[in-house]
């Protein structure tokens, strides 16, 4: 195991190292140094500026798991970096069998380069792990339960206009890309304790679970309901990560339509426009 010194030096090192453009921010006004500021990481992993300064100095101890997760994604590592950052932190590496939760820094890029596309990035279980603004201001924060599947089954989801039929299916794929992350990380303990919890809340989960189904259904586009702007439909597009089972979920608008023009008024509003009034 290496010492405690060697996470904060990896932490300086390749906060030193990503350009500001790389997770969203402008890389002018008067940088000292061409990394990120200690403030604009700690916003992005979602920590204290205090904790950070800590952290890169070895003076906090035992950093979290879900801490070293979320200073991986942000700081951008590679795989093998992301392990070492683990192991220097003594935590074990995430194992193969796990389900893939680090997000490659071409996809990060992605997220901050196309502000006019709402995109988020869902683990093979549907959890949320991470999304840009105009996925915020779309649909919300996701405070609290990150999981898509728990929140649509609990009924605190985003609200979106569909059919029953459409419903049907949706709910149905949900189970079955659970049924199928479980099957192909069968070692991951949060994909039993996630399927127990959900079928012990939810009767109609807990029918489909049984039914032990596999099935395929993307819908092309979703009309969801604004708290301020009302119904939007916009293309959906759902696409897989090669190697990493992440799901990269898109929602644009058409371009000179009525919901391009809402689209855009939701980006200008931000996402205290999630909040009624």
């Amino acid at each position: 195991m290496a010492d405690r010194g060697d996470f904060a030096t990896l932490l300086r090192a390749w906060r030193d190292r990503l350009h500001p453009s790389a997770v969203g921010f402008p890389d002018g006004g008067g940088r000292r140094a061409a990394g990120l500021r200690r403030e604009e990481l700690a916003q992005l992993a979602g920590l204290s500026v205090d904790y950070l300064v800590r952290l890169e100095q070895g003076r906090a101890d035992r950093p979290s798991e879900q801490v070293v997760a979320s200073l991986a994604r942000v700081l951008q590592l590679t795989d093998p970096e992301r392990d070492q950052l683990y192991i220097a932190a003594s935590l074990p590496a995430p194992h193969p069998a796990l389900v893939p939760r680090h997000v490659p820094g071409s996809i990060q890029r992605l997220l901050a380069r196309l502000p006019d596309a709402a995109i988020s990035v869902f683990a093979a279980d549907w959890t949320l792990i991470t999304a840009n603004d105009a996925w915020r201001s779309l649909l919300g924060s996701f405070d609290g339960e990150q999981n898509l599947a728990v929140r649509e089954f609990g009924g605190t989801g985003p609200e979106v206009i569909r059919t029953p039929e459409d419903a049907e299916r949706f709910h149905r794929s949900l189970a079955s890309d659970l049924r199928v992350a479980s099957i192909r990380y069968p070692d991951d303990p949060e994909l039993p304790a996630l399927v127990a919890r959900l079928a012990a809340t939810s009767e109609r989960f807990a029918q489909l679970w049984s039914e032990v189904e596999i099935v395929d259904y993307r819908a092309p586009r979703k009309t969801f309901v604004h708290p301020r702007v009302g119904p939007i439909t916009l293309d959906c597009d759902v696409l897989t990560v090669n190697g990493t089972d992440l799901r990269v979920v898109t929602y644009t608008a058409e371009p000179g339509t009525d919901d391009a023009s809402k689209f855009a008024l939701v980006l200008t509003l931000g996402v205290e426009s999630m909040k009624a009034e």
